[in-house]
């Protein structure tokens, strides 16, 4: 696989087996959506929260807007550093609902019916986000257009794009690729690539 001009690892910022690139590979699973229409458009908060909500693109972009500089890896072995994410905090989207305490874990939903989960307080780390801007340019269809989570401390594909939902849950529930054999958690640093590791 090429991943283009790979550059040396840079000294504590890059995990072990991992190749740094100035391209931004695009990896996926199943279909990308293309939207002809916003107005058909919405993300779900919901589960264990006070206010369950729909939010439509528009409402979404009103909302308080942050930019976090930060580098990812996936879990197929590239990594992308200084990369700049402009959208919504993810801790901003739990302030809204009113998360109960009982939430322990949350749910990503995408597009297709695709979900992966993680816990509560990665979640709502400061540099977790739902994104709609990369470095400076709308995210194109490919990599997650109008939404995509951006979790930087775990492995990217914890970084769902397409995002309809946010569920938070009492229960953790393994999502499409923890069920078919990556690891439910995928901390880059300590290489939890599969479920064995």
């Amino acid at each position: 696989m090429y991943f283009g001009k790979i550059r040396k690892q840079v000294s504590g910022r890059v995990p072990p087996n991992q190749n740094v690139t100035t391209t931004f590979p695009v990896l996926h699973y199943g279909n990308v959506p293309y939207y002809k229409d916003m107005g058909d458009w919405s993300l779900k908060v919901f589960g264990e929260v006070e206010n369950e909500c729909s939010l439509t693109y528009e409402e979404v972009m009103n909302l308080p807007q942050t930019e976090y500089k930060n580098d990812i890896h996936c879990v197929t072995g590239w990594s992308k550093l200084d990369n700049t994410w402009k959208g919504v905090s993810a801790s901003e989207f739990a302030k809204r609902a009113g998360v109960k305490e009982t939430a322990q874990f949350v749910i990503l939903h995408a597009e297709e019916g695709w979900t992966t989960n993680l816990p509560i307080e990665d979640f709502l780390k400061e540099s977790s986000l739902l994104a709609h801007t990369h470095n400076g340019e709308i995210l194109t269809s490919e990599h997650g257009f109008p939404l995509r989570a951006v979790i930087p401390h775990l492995y990217f594909w914890k970084s769902a794009k397409w995002v309809r939902g946010i569920e938070f849950s009492m229960t953790d529930k393994p999502g499409f690729w923890e069920k078919n054999g990556y690891h439910n958690y995928g901390d880059p640093f300590k290489e939890q690539r599969f479920s064995w590791d």
